[in-house]
């Protein structure tokens, strides 16, 4: 297995990959993946996207997003991962977590954060045992805009990350 720089010729795996975890309905309010590979480019940062692969196959993704254009919010990052249906359980999740965080910290990054459904409890743990904790809950964010659950509204625990060697 290694871990490199997402490009455009990882997106239909990456796509196909961020739809199978859509599909669980607990893992994003997104109804969709980004339908191009410039959409995703616009959302997330390309020096902080990473695929796990196994040969050319992508087993995984993880990636980072700004959380504010502001100057003073540049080290926060909002982290994203999913691995393929096919994998999980394999500890790929975590192995992409721990390669997420080092490739953030050496870009400067000192606080990572996600939201994760209550429900989510495999999820949950991957970020709990990779040093995030439960900062808030944010009851009734937002609504489901797709499936059974559409209209649902849903809460999320919101988690963060300190980075243990940057902004100290």
């Amino acid at each position: 297995m290694q871990f490199i720089m997402m490009d455009s010729s990882h997106w239909t795996d990456v796509k196909r990959i961020y739809q199978q975890g859509i599909d669980t309905g607990q893992a994003t309010f997104e109804s969709a993946p980004p339908a191009s590979w410039e959409e995703w480019s616009k959302k997330f940062l390309p020096d902080l996207s990473l695929v796990c692969l196994e040969g050319d196959q992508v087993l995984g993704w993880a990636a980072i997003s700004q959380v504010s254009s502001r100057r003073v919010y540049r080290g926060v990052g909002e982290v994203s991962l999913y691995v393929a249906a096919e994998h999980r359980g394999q500890g790929i999740g975590r192995m992409l977590m721990e390669s997420i965080i080092s490739e953030s910290e050496g870009k400067g990054f000192w606080a990572l954060q996600a939201s994760i459904f209550p429900e989510n409890q495999v999820s949950l743990q991957l970020h709990q045992d990779c040093g995030f904790r439960i900062v808030g809950r944010r009851e009734k964010i937002a609504q489901m805009s797709y499936g059974s659950r559409e209209g649902e509204w849903r809460d999320t625990l919101f988690l963060e990350r300190r980075s243990g060697t940057v902004g100290k």
